[in-house]
């Protein structure tokens, strides 16, 4: 079936990396939150190396700041100044695209100095000023639909990045809220938000989380993250996004949602062989 989809949106490159524009599908990959130093270097490795034998490229990511967790008393990671500096020494040692969270306009500067792409969270994906902010540095924007909007008012969200100049948008797909501590995924949300031209990314672990789900933080359903993923790359869409982990049972935060290192090689096999038979 050859080896590229219609191109029915423009192209993002981030690096070495083409995400969209009718290329095959890319990898946005790494913990939910920087536990470490070295651990976060070797997560990195692993996931690099993986790739590379799954012929996938790979944006890597993880979080400075996870500034929405359920509890006052979560851990939230080592913070902006030295989670750049981890982040850093990865992008350095490993040559690796970075993404990672920004919560107020304020990190914008600071962040883009390192970050390759630069993330919206969900909850915050309609906050103007931030939007704007991070389509200014002229750096690549993954705006998180948020559980609260429909597909069709993602547009909103574009338009605002976009009047800033910048056109290096990817648009994620997380779930939409559908009740007490659950979320549901609409395969159709892939194939509308595609259609406003810009690349979409479906994160098949976040969708799978429930938030607060074990009371004073969030549960998930790690289980149905391959089915999910696989899904999604029938439906259509230019990249998965996925929170890796080598033990997610001891992991700070969405370890319930995260996908266990071990498992990704079979995963990225089988998404591979539907994406080429489907574009």
């Amino acid at each position: 079936m050859g080896n590229s989809k219609p191109a029915l949106t423009r192209e993002v490159h981030i690096g070495d990396v083409h995400i969209g524009g009718g290329h095959p599908l890319a990898l946005i990959a790494g913990p939910c939150v920087i536990e470490g130093e070295e651990a976060l270097l070797r997560t990195a490795s692993r996931l690099q190396e993986i790739c590379v034998r799954a012929d996938l490229p790979l944006i890597f990511k993880s979080s400075f700041d996870k500034a929405n967790r359920t509890s006052l008393h979560s851990f939230r990671g080592p913070g902006l100044e030295e989670g750049l500096r981890i982040l850093s020494r990865v992008k350095e040692e490993l040559g690796l695209p970075i993404l990672s969270d920004i919560h107020e306009a304020s990190q914008v500067d600071m962040a883009a100095e390192v970050l390759d792409v630069l993330q919206i969270p969900a909850f915050l994906c309609r906050q103007t000023d931030l939007l704007l902010a991070a389509g200014k540095t002229g750096k690549t924007v993954n705006v998180k639909k948020g559980q609260f909007l429909s597909p069709w008012e993602a547009q909103h969200l574009l338009e605002k990045i976009v009047s800033t100049g910048n056109n290096r948008v990817l648009l994620t797909e997380r779930g939409t809220s559908f009740g007490y501590n659950n979320l549901v995924v609409d395969m159709r949300a892939l194939p509308i938000m595609r259609g406003f031209g810009y690349p979409v990314i479906f994160d098949a672990t976040h969708s799978l989380q429930l938030p607060g789900g074990a009371g004073s933080s969030s549960s998930g359903l790690r289980q149905f993250v391959p089915h999910l993923a696989r899904a999604a790359v029938a439906t259509g869409c230019d990249g998965l996004y996925l929170e890796v982990h080598e033990d997610p049972d001891s992991a700070p935060c969405d370890g319930p949602n995260m996908l266990r290192m071990e498992d990704l090689p079979t995963l990225l096999e089988q998404v591979k062989r539907i994406d080429a038979i489907c574009y």
